[in-house]
């Protein structure tokens, strides 16, 4: 009884301490998916070259999102435009490190590894996008080939009625962007034949017929406003929660079941990262949080390099982070990326042990005690409330979708 009343307590902690960073995230995503331009993060990140790798971990790097904020602002990146090697690369970066985490790593850890920790996290980001690239370039080319295809087809110059009405379908942001496809989409009249679930896309329709010249009114940033937090706490909420809660309870029960002696008897070597690493890949936990962590492992005697390991492994990878990268990227994408994030972890250890040990440098620990987590904050304990409630209304949501609805006559 005592186990499941801890077990409780954990998810609960768990749920309090990354609820304020998963709300960021989604306001970030939401952010990045209304305001910033679909061109400018396609010029600078929709593209598979090694640039983009490297701009994508850049960017990442300093952003204050841990494992659980992270998700919703990729999802947002990806669906903006964000190639795949790309938003592997900011998914890896981000939450590995941050601003709030390399302040806590110098206060807790020392200089060493607040410069370490960025340091091999964007390393580890761009090797990791490299590694996504080169993996799934067979899928890139069969992609482009079928896009090609689809173009030739959509931007056909006949004036069919197929063709009057390819603006309504899916791929319609890419045909209205060419310099044919306005007469068709906002032609004055529309054939009869056209269906009435047509007209319900106006994003789609609309975007080929409008104006950039005229200003922006109060009315329109309202607009993105809603659009916004509507894109956030509405469609990517849905798509998260569920590896989420799964994500949560496994990390709570980790934490309840595994005692700290299994993670710090196996040494420094090889075994001590393999193990470091596959406790760190399904851990729900965000860098800064994992500092505290870090430290009890390297005042029990474990090596600082697979100390790295389990800081890097910890928090660029979880069950929720695998869940999303499978399901909108494929599971070509999810095993490069795990095998980047530990091969790239374990790497990387072994060279922190061998710098350390060539430079002369010696890392005491063994007189700090373990840090425990104090009592949540006002504000934790309020995004957690905010969250909650957002959790409940979606899985409300969800289950009336799923209640058998009337036929409809729009096919």
């Amino acid at each position: 009884m005592n186990e499941v009343a801890l077990l409780i307590s954990n998810f609960f902690s768990l749920f309090v301490e990354s609820a304020p960073w998963l709300l960021l995230g989604l306001v970030i995503a939401g952010i990045m998916h209304e305001l910033l331009p679909v061109k400018l993060l396609e010029r600078h990140m929709g593209s598979r070259s090694t640039s983009a790798i490297i701009k994508a971990s850049l960017i990442g790097a300093p952003l204050p999102l841990c494992s659980c904020g992270v998700i919703p602002a990729a999802l947002g990146l990806r669906r903006s435009g964000a190639s795949r090697p790309a938003t592997s690369a900011f998914l890896v970066a981000t939450p590995e490190t941050g601003v709030d985490s390399i302040s806590v790593s110098y206060a807790l850890l020392g200089p060493v590894f607040a410069f370490v920790r960025p340091f091999a996290a964007i390393v580890s980001a761009i090797y990791t996008g490299l590694l996504v690239k080169l993996i799934t370039r067979n899928e890139h080319h069969q992609a482009e080939a079928e896009q090609s295809s689809s173009a030739t087809s959509c931007c056909a110059t006949t004036t069919s009625e197929a063709v009057q009405t390819s603006c309504c379908s899916k791929q319609s942001v890419d045909v209205v962007t060419q310099p044919a496809a306005p007469a068709a989409c906002c032609a004055s009249t529309k054939p009869k034949a056209e269906p009435d679930c047509c007209a319900a896309a106006p994003a789609k329709t609309s975007s080929c017929c409008s104006s950039d010249s005229q200003p922006q009114s109060s009315q329109a940033w309202l607009s993105k406003i809603i659009a916004m937090l509507t894109f956030s706490f509405t469609t990517l909420l849905k798509d998260i929660v569920l590896w989420l809660m799964i994500g949560l309870g496994l990390a709570a029960m980790i934490q309840t079941f595994v005692p700290m002696d299994f993670l710090t008897r196996w040494g420094d070597g090889l075994l001590a990262m393999l193990v470091m690493a596959l406790i760190g890949v399904p851990m729900y936990i965000c860098a800064t949080a994992s500092t505290p962590v870090a430290l009890g492992f390297l005042a029990a005697g474990l090596s600082p390099g697979a100390v790295l390991v389990f800081l890097l492994a910890g928090p660029a990878t979880n069950i929720s982070t695998m869940g999303m990268i499978g399901k909108e990227m494929g599971a070509r994408t999810l095993v490069a990326y795990l095998f980047g994030v530990v091969s790239a972890a374990i790497m990387l250890g072994y060279g922190l042990n061998l710098a350390l040990e060539y430079l002369g440098i010696a890392l005491d620990y063994s007189e700090v005690s373990q840090h425990h987590h104090g009592t949540e904050s006002p504000i934790h304990l309020l995004a957690a409330l905010i969250l909650f409630g957002l959790i409940v209304r979606t899985l409300t949501n969800g289950w009336r979708a799923a209640r058998p609805q009337p036929s409809s006559s729009c096919h």
